[in-house]
């Protein structure tokens, strides 16, 4: 056992470097010091409660970590980085589960004696934590499903869904004040029940009506309620880093939520009740039609990069399903030493997680420095000669600008039509997961280049 002083300190350091972890990984270049203060933050407070705070079963706490660790080394192994967003939202499930189980440990805990307004406190402190971690734990299981394709990605709208959602919370007050009486008198089990199987149609029923368009947001969102949740355990085992750890990643995932939200010009509670967004269907919503495409084919646009001084290469999920950012790295670095200044557009919302486009394009090695947001670059559209389109859609569809009517009006969008030639590299004419058309696909100025976006882009590489 070390004593409480060090273990004070141990928490203090281990706050600080959960602080500069966040700072850290706001930056492409000081990404991996962010994850390397993250690690070593986390292994010193977990050293500090193993031999400062637990007093027994050492045994069954380590069989534990074993296990955590070991799932955790073979899952950070095995996961391929298309599949990020679905280990991201599988995690955040596992955080609520968590927060579920120590909320009910902490209510049946025989040497727990709390009396009065102490009781009432912690009594408040169990219900929101099991409250809170219910609907993380359920919400991001539907999350996982949507993200890997096991459940669709259509908004599951049900009929009076708002009254369904109203009638849900105020049930969930009035059970817990149920609660509360009845702990007081040496009961409360029931309602705590009740209240937890509530929470988790909550959480189904609100992911469920989501659409695929705003899984983004999602994922960031229920980032935030797995830290809300960690800090109510934190509260209910007066574990100060806990509260300070959950409090830093429900207040980053919060913001992160706006952020995204203002991205795609949604509002955050018209994210959770509107669900826009399908499965990526091949049918546009009124898809009239809208003209022909003209094709192009792979050595055709190696002669358009070849002989181009400004390239834009805009990536989006279609990247990522067809595992190119590889080769896409290897054309940057051919037409680099031809000379030519290549630059990537990354959307905020690009892919199906925040982050998702510049995790992949790191993985692959491209430069930092030619990795650009879309604030940044969007007024240089004009002076560029060939932009790439990399299996994105609704992140450079010209309706949200155009169309009052769109689901996605008001979104702002790399606005690659403005540019010389616009290369859009696609399987299909399918819509994307906002389920409408995209009249790029029609602009004079745009060639479409169909089929697996790695196959293609190997032959572009090839006649380079």
């Amino acid at each position: 056992m070390i004593s409480t002083g060090i273990v004070t300190v141990s928490y203090i350091a281990a706050t600080i470097l959960f602080i500069l972890a966040l700072g850290g990984l706001s930056n492409q270049e000081t990404a991996r010091r962010g994850n390397w203060c993250g690690i070593i933050g986390m292994t010193i407070a977990l050293l500090a409660t193993v031999f400062g705070v637990v007093t027994q079963n050492y045994v069954e706490l380590i069989l534990a970590l074993l296990v955590g660790g070991s799932a955790g080394l073979l899952l950070a192994k095995r996961v391929q980085m298309t599949e990020m967003p679905e280990l991201v939202a599988i995690l955040h499930s596992l955080v609520g589960l968590a927060a579920v189980f120590v909320g009910f440990a902490s209510f049946m805990d025989p040497n727990s004696h709390f009396e009065g307004v102490e009781k009432t406190i912690h009594d408040i402190e169990v219900y929101l934590g099991i409250l809170i971690g219910a609907v993380t734990f359920s919400g991001s299981v539907i999350a996982f499903g949507k993200l890997s394709g096991k459940i669709g990605g259509s908004p599951l709208i049900l009929p009076a869904r708002h009254w369904l959602n109203l009638g849900l919370l105020i049930a969930s007050i009035w059970f817990g004040y149920q609660f509360v009486l009845q702990s007081a008198a040496g009961g409360g089990l029931n309602p705590l029940i009740i209240m937890t199987v509530i929470a988790l149609l909550f959480g189904i029923h609100m992911v469920m009506a989501i659409g695929g368009a705003d899984m983004p947001v999602v994922v960031s969102m229920l980032n935030s309620y797995s830290g809300w949740a960690a800090s109510a355990t934190g509260f209910m085992l007066s574990n100060d880093l806990l509260i300070v750890t959950g409090a830093l990643v429900g207040s980053s995932g919060a913001i992160l939520s706006y952020i995204m939200c203002r991205a795609m010009n949604r509002k955050f509670l018209a994210v959770i009740a509107g669900g826009f967004g399908t499965g990526g269907g091949s049918s546009a919503k009124g898809g009239e039609d809208q003209g022909e495409v003209a094709p192009i084919g792979a050595k055709e646009t190696a002669e358009l990069l070849a002989n181009a001084k400004e390239v834009m290469i805009i990536p989006g999920y279609g990247m990522a399903v067809a595992q190119a950012q590889h080769v896409v790295n290897e054309i940057t670095q051919e037409l680099r030493g031809k000379g030519v200044n290549v630059r990537f557009g990354i959307h905020p919302v690009a892919g199906r997680m925040p982050g998702h486009m510049n995790v992949l394009l790191a993985e692959a090695k491209v430069p930092y420095d030619i990795v650009f947001e879309m604030d940044e670059i969007n007024d240089d559209f004009p002076d560029v000669d060939v932009s790439v389109v990399i299996g994105a859609n609704d992140i450079v569809n010209p309706s949200a600008l155009t169309d009052p009517d769109s689901p996605i009006a008001g979104m702002p969008v790399l606005e690659c039509w403005k540019g010389k030639t616009s290369i859009v590299m696609k399987r299909s004419m399918a819509t994307g997961y906002a389920g409408v058309q995209n009249p790029l696909f029609f602009e004079d100025n745009t060639r479409m280049l169909f089929g697996d976006a790695k196959e293609m882009l190997d032959q572009v590489f090839k006649s380079l």
